[in-house]
């Protein structure tokens, strides 16, 4: 086995084997589509899993691909893992796709469990799939660079914090779980431009019948995508004390 693939299993099976990954992970999305599908709390109109199983595919890639990856890398860099990782035959460069390669593991494992869960609460989606796949792609790689951001430029223990901040303020800004034409029109209109609006907008225009993705989505998430990267590939320290 290559030490890519060696490295992209053990990331794997270190957020299956860790209760706070899978509560975020998976335990969280399930939930929310299930206790809202059920309860008619949302302030919507139509079936309820109509509207929540797009925002619910959203939010897994942000639990995954932002919150997890994030608080994950912090520890590992605060522990000086990542330092001595790097300078193996692994190396820097592989260690980091090993971690984005196992993001994308547990986004089809979510996938798995959070269909068949929205399937069975009467969802019957009109599926598009390379506007759906390119939102979702586009948006994992803008998630995986403002983790690594995070991670590679603060303490553990303030990426922890920040990261579960921004994760909860983009649940509630983006229209993830809570329709965003409730909100006031000013912090409305700011909310069009956060990766997580895009994503979720993009996901319900590719699966939403009679839907189509807003022009918006793309712009956003591609200069998202570019400048995260970007700037996690600059500004990541390795070293715990720097």
């Amino acid at each position: 086995m290559s030490p890519l693939l060696a490295q992209t299993r053990l990331e794997l099976t270190v957020i299956l084997r860790n209760g706070e990954s899978l509560l975020v992970t998976l335990a969280l999305p399930v939930g929310c589509l299930v206790f809202f599908s059920a309860a008619d709390v949302l302030p919507i109109e139509g079936d309820a899993v109509d509207f929540l199983a797009p925002g619910v595919l959203a939010l897994a890639v942000l639990s995954t691909a932002f919150a997890n990856l994030a608080i994950s890398t912090g520890f590992d860099r605060s522990y000086g893992v990542l330092k001595r990782l790097g300078v193996t035959p692994l190396g820097r460069r592989r260690l980091v796709q090993a971690k984005t390669l196992a993001a994308l593991a547990m986004l089809v494992i979510q996938t798995a469990v959070l269909v068949p869960a929205a399937l069975a609460l009467g969802w019957r989606p009109d599926v598009e799939v390379v506007p759906l796949v390119a939102a979702i792609g586009l948006a994992t790689v803008a998630f995986c660079g403002l983790a690594l951001l995070l991670a590679g430029r603060l303490p553990a223990l303030v990426t922890l914090a920040a990261a579960n901040a921004m994760f909860l303020l983009q649940l509630v800004l983006s229209g993830m779980v809570f329709p965003v034409d409730k909100l006031p029109s000013g912090v409305r209109d700011g909310t069009k431009f956060l990766p997580s609006t895009a994503l979720t907008d993009g996901i319900h225009g590719a699966v939403d019948h009679g839907a189509t993705v807003p022009t918006r989505v793309w712009p956003v998430l591609v200069v998202w995508a570019v400048v995260a990267v970007s700037a996690a590939a600059s500004q990541f320290r390795w070293d715990p004390d720097r």
